[in-house]
């Protein structure tokens, strides 16, 4: 004799069958989140360099345009 799954049985597979979709969907989400942050790191690196670049090219056009009192005095 095979018995009939019940209503809280098959309630119950359900509920797992969800639970093991949910988990599915935040392992995808998870993988993308990682993906995400490897490439936040990438860019951050990249505005570093660029920032560092900025920085010189800022200060030698102010040493090039507001010259120091003794540099002046040297060219003359």
């Amino acid at each position: 004799m095979q018995s009939q799954p019940t209503n809280a049985t098959q309630a119950k597979d359900r509920n797992y069958m969800q639970l093991g979709h949910s988990l599915a969907r935040m392992s995808r989400a998870i993988a993308q989140t990682a993906d995400l942050c490897e490439l936040m790191k990438v860019n951050l690196d990249a505005m570093r360099v660029l920032s560092a670049s900025h920085a010189a090219q800022f200060m030698t056009v102010a040493m090039e345009l507001n010259p120091d009192e003794d540099e002046e005095e040297q060219r003359e």
